[in-house]
């Protein structure tokens, strides 16, 4: 997997800063990502099996989730071979199937904005390991396919405490949730196809190492925004109690 130098210049560093309050203006009109509105009625609404419904609903929600998006678009950025991608997606889904079907079946939960600010912190975890810049803040760095992996989990944990934020019946509703993981992995290979199609035809144009690095960065600075984002909120809420 091929990484980039981490140094930067002065040119680089406005480059930075105007990303920096660009990012600021736009996270802030956007709300955290979960099932809300009319999807999130019908879940609550519902009594007995409905699974094509949770599959369309799981799809939507993982091709709607900017920030799982994210997170896996830096995962194939560097991946050439198809045997790669298909191994290293398959362990994000793996981890996110576990603890989006356990969260749910057996009621383990996390506070919500917390979650949310590690999944925000993932994404730049993954823009820092592209850029090779990992070494400079940790001596061992994790194996990237284990890392891939715990963050599948951590990423399947946030999907699942918003979904016990709503109250379910329980009438199916094993078959409902496992319905609902089923849609959410069709949904991932649809939009990583998309992603994977896009940076192919980037490689193939020319100049995706000349703009690879700034790419990067504005994945690291979105996700670390995303955990800032949710961090203010945590704190936000202990105020208006």
């Amino acid at each position: 997997m091929k990484k980039l130098n981490f140094a930067v210049n002065q040119h680089n560093i406005v480059i930075f800063m105007c990303l920096y309050v660009f990012l600021v203006l736009l996270l802030n009109t956007v709300q955290a990502h979960g099932i809300s509105g009319k999807d999130a009625h019908f879940l609550q609404e519902n009594n007995g099996q409905a699974i094509g419904v949770f599959i369309y609903l799981g799809a939507k929600h993982m091709i709607t989730g900017y920030d799982h998006l994210l997170y896996l678009c830096g995962v194939i950025f560097f991946l050439y071979k198809l045997r790669e991608v298909a191994l290293f997606v398959s362990l994000f889904a793996l981890g996110h199937s576990i603890t989006l079907l356990s969260g749910v079946l057996i009621g383990l939960k996390i506070n919500p904005y917390i979650i949310d600010a590690i999944i925000g912190l993932s994404v730049a975890y993954k823009a820092l390991e592209n850029l090779d810049g990992l070494k400079s803040i940790i001596s061992k760095i994790p194996n990237p396919k284990l890392a891939v992996f715990v963050f599948g989990l951590i990423h399947g944990l946030g999907l699942a405490t918003k979904i016990q934020d709503m109250t379910l019946s329980d009438d199916g509703l094993v078959t409902n949730i496992l319905s609902f993981n089923l849609g959410v992995e069709i949904g991932q290979m649809i939009a990583l196809l998309g992603a994977l199609v896009a940076i192919n035809l980037w490689r193939t144009q020319g100049g995706f190492y000349k703009h690879a690095r700034m790419f990067n960065y504005c994945l690291m600075f979105s996700g670390f925004m995303l955990a800032s984002f949710q961090i203010s909120g945590y704190f936000l809420s202990f105020a208006l109690l």
